[in-house]
């Protein structure tokens, strides 16, 4: 049975943990809970427990050594020394399947937050555990030194980014956050698995029972298919939309391995990524480039290039083209010229660039590069070309990050930054060419909605390359 002990100025309040299934739980000996009052280990007759706080100051501090005795009483004479164990896994940053057999906890808003691994923690192994209640301006901090010095498991913990009067709540929502976990106290344990915070590392999803319609709001028909594949997937995706809204750090954190190909899908849409060997997911940005990104955009074409290359093409071949049309020099041209060049990366959380597009945007009713051989005789959507054609000169991903589902929300980007561009055009296109052999690229416009259209000559450096070509239309979003 785990006992709990709360010390306060008000131990009436804890009056409320008599109910609902804490109160069921003392009844079945699952726990026990016994409210203290702290003035009932005070000397004097005010009932004293605080002073004004030393080097001055504003409000009232409680008084160690009121507590000292209220905490010495709690834990008996000599408890102290015989319950030193490893320190407690909040002070020191460590996930510790021992937990000490007492713990006191101390509700503060300097504490560390109150997660659901710490109340699992306690859950696990600790027999008692004293929760010494402030006031005023808080509890003398030689307090919890001395008893973290004496071998006793002390956590000082915070419920959020706000302050209450006191550490009533504090104490009661430690109660019911540990108490719950305890073997009986829910009837259907398998309610604990799919909750917040447990061990997916996700917010719960949204749930809903009957009736079906409620003031014309529907149940989602997922959950009425009986269909458990699609409602786990439902549920998932729900899930994870609602982490990364609500707390981006938590989907940080994510455990890479445990995610399947749904998820890694679904995370993609909200816009994080798990790199090849990455552990966790990275948010990602798509962005027009600006003129610092030259350097990090040369580096990064000069890297991505040479593995798009056809295996026929030299290595001088190869360099030459790179010298010539990825430099920094060119780079630098191309940023510089807003109006006709949209260079447009995607760049992890850390400011890496991890993928980038480069389109040309012509001048009046024309196609883009002609001038330079390129022969586009694309049917667009199914209807002979009409207005202008956009080319989309690169389409590089880094080599850790393909399969990721970068590309696509590179591509979204690109589109909707080319639409806005072209808005004013009637009927305008894109236009690529790639290798004929890479049928791995070949596939993946495909997917894009590019139908093949035409063919022209691609020169690195000395070399011919044979290019397909693939257009379709920049359908503008109304």
């Amino acid at each position: 049975m785990m006992r709990f002990d709360i010390i306060s100025v008000f131990p009436e309040f804890f009056e409320v943990l008599d109910l609902s299934l804490i109160g069921k739980a003392q009844e079945r000996g699952i726990l026990s809970i016994s409210s203290q009052d702290l003035r009932d280990w005070t000397d004097d007759p005010h009932r004293t427990v605080d002073d004004s706080p030393a080097g001055g100051g504003a409000g009232m501090v409680m008084r160690p050594d009121v507590w000292g005795k209220a905490i010495d009483s709690i834990l008996g004479v000599g408890t102290v020394a015989s319950t030193a164990l490893a320190p407690s896994a909040e002070c020191t940053g460590e996930d510790s399947a021992v937990v000490p057999h007492t713990v006191l906890a101390i509700p503060t808003p300097s504490g560390v937050p109150l997660t659901q691994r710490t109340c699992e923690r306690i859950a696990r192994g600790a027999q008692h555990v004293v929760i010494a209640c402030g006031r005023y301006e808080g509890i003398d901090a030689r307090v919890a030194h001395y008893y973290a010095q004496s071998g006793v498991d002390v956590i000082e913990y915070s419920l959020g980014d706000y302050v209450l009067n006191g550490g009533e709540v504090a104490a009661v929502a430690l109660v019911e956050a540990v108490g719950r976990l305890l073997p009986g106290m829910v009837g259907n344990p398998d309610s604990l698995v799919e909750e917040s915070h447990g061990a997916a590392g996700l917010l719960e999803y949204p749930v809903y029972t009957r009736p079906v319609q409620w003031r014309e709001l529907a149940i989602p028909p997922v959950l009425l298919s009986g269909h458990h594949g699609d409602t786990a997937r439902w549920r998932k995706d729900r899930a994870l939309e609602r982490t990364a809204a609500r707390r981006a750090d938590m989907v940080r954190q994510l455990d890479a391995e445990s995610l399947d190909k749904g998820d890694k899908a679904m995370l993609a849409g909200l816009g994080y990524l798990v790199a090849r060997g990455g552990e966790h997911p990275v948010s990602v940005t798509a962005r027009r480039a600006e003129p610092a990104d030259a350097c990090a955009l040369a580096e990064l074409a000069a890297r991505t290039f040479p593995d798009a290359a056809p295996a026929y093409l030299t290595e001088e071949s190869i360099d030459s083209f790179v010298r010539q049309n990825l430099s920094l020099e060119v780079f630098r041209e191309l940023l510089a010229d807003t109006l006709h060049y949209y260079a447009i990366v995607l760049e992890a959380e850390d400011g890496r660039l991890i993928g980038y597009t480069l389109s040309i945007v012509p001048d009046g009713d024309g196609v883009a590069g002609s001038d330079e051989g390129a022969q586009v005789d694309a049917l667009i959507d199914g209807r002979e070309r009409l207005g202008q054609l956009t080319e989309l000169s690169k389409f590089y991903i880094d080599r850790d990050w393909r399969g990721s589902g970068a590309a696509d929300i590179l591509w979204e980007y690109t589109f909707r930054a080319l639409a806005q561009a072209c808005a004013d055009w009637e009927n305008p296109g894109v236009f690529l060419g790639t290798n004929a052999a890479n049928r791995r690229a070949r596939h993946a416009y495909r997917k894009l909605a590019f139908d093949e259209g035409g063919e022209r000559t691609f020169m690195v450096g000395e070399q011919d390359n044979h290019d397909v070509v693939f257009a379709r239309g920049l359908r503008v979003p109304k």
